[in-house]
């Protein structure tokens, strides 16, 4: 892995991967990984905390490893768990071989089926995405916690696992519930917005070379005018460039509103936004 020597440096590459960061991004990423400290980004959903360590990932030609968290998820959905039929195959085998069964043969790296968590101390250096941990419950953040600070973990029956370079870690949280503070004293922080218009323009034309630049400005002026009502799930990134590609599909070179109405659905999710945004179609296509 090559360090960026600066944050221009780390945009240019994001930006070779497709990822566009403004300047806030990229400097909160080089700053996270510079001082080895894990990156907490927080934003609405659909402003590109997720593609950023993708993006990350691919920049530093470096493996990603994805942990979804989810209401419920434990340590051991997280971080390794026993693959006891491979351990059961193996006492039948050394009783049929009448030999002495040896319980720490039952505990070896074969039989250590490693998750994101173990995965990413025992692969390091990778780039290490929690994703959503705003869902996880607060017994699993403190858990995360104590991994992240000492960057391993003791498995009773195997030993210590140590990352001998600690992965570069983004947490991303859509905000559904408060993380607490003692996680975020740990990480550098950064609150992602959606693009600003001109960005977002520019996301779609590098995202899709093809696409012609006036209906590249049409759809990201409809969505920037979109997001300011409200909604139950105001579009993201995503949801433009797919409103792009489904105009593309149809051969639609002008966003007006027979396409508009026709395509609303690659970029509202719910029936009662794109009923809101159909009965003012005229005013948010400009």
């Amino acid at each position: 892995m090559t360090v960026p020597t600066d944050p221009g440096e780390l945009a240019a590459a994001l930006r070779r991967t497709g990822y566009l960061a403004d300047a806030g991004i990229a400097t909160a990423a080089y700053l996270a990984l510079r001082m080895g400290r894990p990156l907490f980004c927080e934003g609405e959903p659909g402003t590109g905390k997720t593609s950023l360590a993708v993006a990350l990932g691919k920049a530093l030609n470096l493996p990603l490893i994805r942990l979804q968290c989810h209401e419920g998820i434990d340590a051991a959905q997280a971080l390794y768990e026993w693959d006891f039929p491979r351990q059961l195959l193996h006492l039948r085998a050394l009783e049929a071989a009448h030999r002495e069964v040896d319980e720490a043969s039952l505990y070896t790296e074969r039989f250590l089926l490693a998750r994101p968590l173990l995965q990413a101390l025992k692969e390091a250096p990778c780039v290490l995405l929690v994703d959503e941990i705003d869902r996880a419950d607060d017994e699993f953040e403190a858990f995360l916690l104590e991994l992240l600070d000492g960057n391993s973990v003791s498995i009773p029956e195997f030993g210590e696992v140590r990352a001998e370079k600690p992965p570069l870690v983004v947490l991303t949280s859509n905000r559904t519930r408060e993380v607490h503070d003692a996680l975020k004293r740990r990480c550098l922080y950064h609150w992602l917005e959606h693009p600003d218009l001109a960005r977002e323009i520019d996301i779609l034309r590098h995202r899709l070379p093809g696409l012609d630049e006036r209906l590249a400005a049409q759809v990201a002026g409809a969505v920037h005018r979109i997001r300011r009502l409200e909604l139950l799930k105001p579009p993201g990134v995503a949801e433009s460039l797919d409103w792009a590609r489904a105009l593309t599909a149809l051969d639609r070179d002008v966003l007006d509103a027979e396409a508009a109405a026709l395509t609303l659905g690659a970029v509202l999710k719910y029936s009662e936004d794109i009923d809101r945004v159909r009965a003012k179609l005229d005013s948010l296509l400009g």
